[in-house]
């Protein structure tokens, strides 16, 4: 059942277009959730270097780090550490911290100055800065230098009990009172982490359902684009096994591929009942054509063997040519039908054309020929079955001449063989070409023909690159015209 299934086009279609689409999301929905996760951690980092470059800012102008006012820890922890790592000042209420450059998160008691003032002191000796005053030695520490860039990291917080993943920014401010000091500033992962929480939970959940969208449409789709498949495969069946060729194949009212099949299809079945159709005739014609010269053979032998003085050996003889005429015909079309190829020998159709002339005793009417020499390519012993088979017909039916012409032209090669006969009537002209036909007049001379001699001449012909046609000739008979390809120079 599983092969079957998946056996079956539409099976295999649905599952590649739910595979495809499958891939498609996956690699949009991870492009869409590293980039959203990239945006908010990088709006995250410039959150807190903001937060760290006001803190800095309130440092180098002259504000103690016990005196800072710093953010709530909740939004924003800030630690402010000095080149010896201890903590100067830290958000209320921090609990415990990581990422920064100190874990601790109690600030430690300022040291005290040579004057015996602490660092927030503010006496008479030094301005509201912290620094010497006008009169003193330096003014340098009145202000701090602030980075120009801040570092990054991530670490976590944990305020009031509730610990949070944060990012981290690094601002040294340098040349201060209290010597070079580091402010560490957070700002919360929290909408980022809940963005790609809730981005990946819609495409959890939407991803099976659009996927199971796709694949139902595009079952139905395949079923409904393969229905006249699947009507053509069973009608097709249905001929195999009733072998009725006259049958059709429904054709889609559509211009697609399975429109084309389908007149495709009826194509092959017109030509395959054509084929079978003139296959049945020539048995039957070849099976009547046979059994006339058989049965004359055999009563000719069964009255010379009870009676010898009664045998007619030349009627018995005439027979027997018959009947090996009529098999050497009945095998050249086999052959042909076959598909047997012509071969590529060079032959000069004005030789060959005297050769079978001079094979043929004087008869009753005379013979002019026109010759010119001309080669074409090809199988000798056919070509010089077609010539033969014209001059027989032309001898046949012409009163008291017959015209033989060879001759180029241009491309062409071209033999005609006329004669003052009664002609061919222009209804009959293809006609004359078909296996076992003959004219009325044809069997009314008893002339022994099987009516095969133009069929075979006209097929060599086909095969051969040509054409062999019928029309009326000057001399008011038939003039039968063979066009062959000129062989190309050697």
């Amino acid at each position: 059942m599983r092969r079957r299934l998946f056996g079956s086009v539409r099976a295999r279609a649905t599952l590649g277009a739910t595979l495809v689409v499958a891939v498609a999301l996956l690699a949009a929905g991870a492009s869409v959730l590293l980039a959203l996760r990239s945006n908010l951690t990088d709006q995250a980092s410039s959150e807190a270097e903001s937060s760290a470059r006001k803190v800095a800012v309130s440092i180098a102008t002259g504000t103690a780090p016990a005196a800072l006012e710093l953010p709530d820890g909740d939004d924003t922890p800030v630690q402010v550490v000095d080149g010896d790592g201890r903590l100067l000042a830290a958000s209320e209420d921090l609990e415990r911290i990581s990422g920064t450059g100190s874990s601790a998160v109690r600030p430690v008691t300022p040291p005290v100055d040579d004057d015996g003032d602490d660092d927030g002191g503010d006496d008479g000796g030094s301005d509201r800065h912290g620094g010497k005053g006008k009169g003193g030695d330096d003014d340098s520490y009145a202000y701090g230098e602030i980075a120009d860039d801040a570092e990054g990291g991530k670490g976590s917080a944990t305020v009031d009990g509730e610990t949070r993943d944060h990012r981290f920014a690094a601002l040294e401010v340098k040349n201060t009172r209290q010597g070079d000091l580091t402010v560490y500033a957070g700002a919360s992962l929290s909408a980022e982490q809940s963005a790609v929480g809730t981005a990946l939970t819609v495409m959890l959940t939407g991803f099976p359902v659009l996927l199971g969208v796709v694949g139902a449409v595009t079952w139905l789709v395949t079923r409904r684009a393969l229905r006249p498949v699947e009507g053509i495969r069973s009608e097709m069946s249905a001929i195999t096994a009733s072998q009725d060729l006259a049958r059709r194949v429904p054709e889609p009212a559509t211009h697609d591929e399975v429109a084309r099949l389908a007149r495709t299809t009826n194509e092959t079945l017109a030509a395959l009942e054509t084929s079978v159709e003139r296959q049945r005739r020539f048995v039957a014609d070849a099976s009547h054509e046979l059994r006339s010269p058989i049965a004359s053979l055999r009563t000719q032998l069964e009255v010379g063997a009870a009676h010898p003085e009664l045998l007619d050996v030349e009627g018995a003889v005439a027979d027997t040519v018959r009947l090996q005429e009529l098999a050497a015909g009945l095998l050249l079309l086999a052959r042909l039908d076959a598909g047997e190829r012509p071969g590529e020998a060079r032959v000069d159709l004005a030789t060959l054309s005297g050769e079978e002339l001079s094979q043929r005793p004087a008869g009753r009417v005379a013979v002019r020929t026109h010759f010119q020499p001309v080669e074409v390519a090809g199988s000798r012993s056919q070509l010089a079955r077609v010539v033969g088979n014209l001059l027989d017909n032309a001898q046949r039916h012409a009163r008291s001449r017959v015209d033989i012409a060879v001759r180029a032209e241009g491309p062409w090669a071209v033999v005609e063989v006329g004669d003052d006969g009664g002609g061919v009537p222009e209804a009959e002209r293809e006609r004359i070409f078909e296996r076992f036909v003959r004219l009325d007049d044809a069997r009314a001379r008893d002339d022994g023909g099987a009516g095969l001699g133009l069929a075979i001449a006209r097929d060599v012909a086909v095969r051969h690159g040509g054409a062999l046609t019928v029309r009326s000739s000057p001399a008011g008979g038939a003039l039968f015209e063979l066009r062959l390809p000129v062989a190309p120079a050697a």
